[in-house]
């Protein structure tokens, strides 16, 4: 496939032009996707919610009350997993938009990219030594590693922007997923493995969830290095101005992002949409195991393993399929458009949830939704960040990535405020999982009010049938090598 170089960037006349639509980097990039899912399958979504659940439970019963919060009432044992999700992402609030502005003005992406990957990795292998009455210690961990992930996430999503060009981006992100939900699946299948056979190998259920986490930190580490060696350093669009430093650059540049906002109407309502739906998705994504365990399976069950090795089960299955469905409405999205199949992904997952609330009783059934998450999951993520790529100012892509990952890839923060709340107010895992149709409907119906066509060529970038039309590129993107 032939590639192409991109402009130079202002006060960057010396450097050497850095190809696009480049099946080596490209390639280099997907391999990053494969590498954090190891995160978000075995960490954030299948194994340490239920087991900082179940050590807290074990510690003060239970409902009981980990920490008093005063005038905002209690953290209690079911609600303090759901309560680290939210404060790692309330901090992420005021943290991510300003390193990705930083990120605009110089050429550490990639550096930042790996340092942050390196800090959450840590964090994550530290929770190898979490037991008995360390699950406040373990919540402080997946904070670290959540917040330091998120700001890795928000540069690795920037370098979609710079790897290809328009037409090629719903190809490009859905590949990604697909990518990462067969590389997460596949070791979360090895952790199901050694979770199911624990007693087998003579260990306890409790050490195979944690070695499964330090798995976990060590297949991310192994793979983010060699996606390091193949992404390439680009010079920024505009060069760090005289007499500022960092800090202060980034917090101009926020500010500047926030401006360009002003007169970019479309991209702000489709990022208010996205913030919304997308928060109820991740959440959904988030808690699901917590919920299967609370509502399918008694404290016995929970305690003995069987609640666990059945949710590694259905997110398994999920992970694998999810890698048919991320594909499937990349084909969606070339018939009908990304925003509407977008859409039509929100309308099945609106369906999802009222299903849990009032239809899901048997491990059978929650087998079935299941099924369904998986062929919307890797669809509604990946054309969301796609159809959001298309709407950046060029040279701004970590500044609006920042802001774009406050509510993306497992970092969502209103949603589990409001599952904490409700389950702390109720003690029912079903009643807060309804409120969260409210984010999904909302936010969908913004989408459908964005002038997405609008929003790109606002930002100065083609739609992607005005990129296939143009003759310097390839008309197809070929396997990467």
């Amino acid at each position: 496939m032939s590639t192409l170089p991109l402009a130079q960037p202002t006060g960057a006349a010396t450097s050497p032009p850095v190809l696009v639509n480049d099946r080596r980097e490209i390639f280099g990039w997907l391999a990053y996707d494969w590498a954090y899912h190891a995160f978000t399958t075995t960490v954030a979504t299948a194994l340490l919610g239920p087991y900082l659940t179940s050590l807290a439970q074990l510690a003060v019963g239970d409902n009981g009350v980990v920490m008093r919060l005063g005038p905002f009432g209690n953290v209690t044992a079911t609600s303090f997993f759901p309560f680290c999700l939210s404060l790692s992402v309330f901090l992420q609030v005021f943290f991510l938009p300003v390193l990705g502005a930083i990120a605009d003005y110089t050429n550490l992406k990639k550096r930042l990219l790996a340092l942050f990957s390196f800090i959450s990795i840590a964090a994550v292998c530290l929770l190898f030594f979490i037991t008995g009455n360390r699950y406040l210690l373990g919540g402080l961990l997946f904070v670290i590693a959540n917040l330091s992930f998120g700001a890795a996430v928000v540069f690795y999503n920037a370098f979609l922007n710079d790897i290809c060009t328009e037409d090629q981006r719903d190809k490009v992100s859905s590949r990604g997923y697909a990518a990462g939900y067969i590389g997460g699946g596949l070791l979360l299948a090895l952790n199901l493995g050694l979770v199911l056979g624990a007693k087998t190998l003579g260990i306890s259920t409790g050490l195979a969830v944690r070695l499964s986490l330090l798995s976990a930190g060590v297949w991310w580490l192994a793979f983010a290095l060699f996606s390091f060696a193949r992404l390439k350093t680009r010079e920024p669009a505009e060069p760090l101005p005289p007499g500022t430093n960092y800090l202060s650059v980034g917090f101009k540049g926020l500010w500047t992002t926030f401006r360009e906002l002003r007169r970019l109407p479309q991209t702000l309502r489709y990022l208010g949409g996205y913030m919304l739906f997308n928060d109820g998705i991740q959440t959904v994504i988030s808690l699901a195991p917590v919920f299967l365990a609370q509502e399918l399976f008694t404290s016995q069950q929970r305690l003995d393993g069987t609640s666990q090795s059945f949710v590694i089960q259905v997110l398994l299955l999920v992970q694998f399929v999810a890698f048919f469905g991320a594909l499937l409405f990349e084909r969606i999205a070339y018939r009908i458009g990304t925003k509407w199949a977008i859409v039509l992904s929100l309308v099945i997952w609106s369906g999802i949830i009222v299903y849990a609330y009032g239809f899901l009783h048997t491990t059978n059934q929650a087998l079935a939704m299941a099924a369904v998450i998986a062929v919307v999951l890797g669809g509604s993520q990946a054309l969301s960040r796609s159809l959001f790529s298309r709407m950046i100012p060029a040279g701004r892509e970590s500044a609006y990535y920042g802001i774009y990952e406050i509510s993306e890839g497992g970092t969502s923060w209103i949603g589990p405020l409001i599952f904490g709340i409700v389950v702390g107010i109720t003690g029912s895992y079903r009643q807060a999982i309804l409120y969260l149709i409210v984010l999904l409907v909302a936010g969908m119906a913004i989408l459908i009010m964005t002038n997405t066509d609008q929003a790109v060529h606002d930002a100065g970038n083609r739609l992607p049938e005005e990129a296939a039309a143009d003759p310097r590129l390839p008309v197809e993107l070929g396997s990467p090598a």
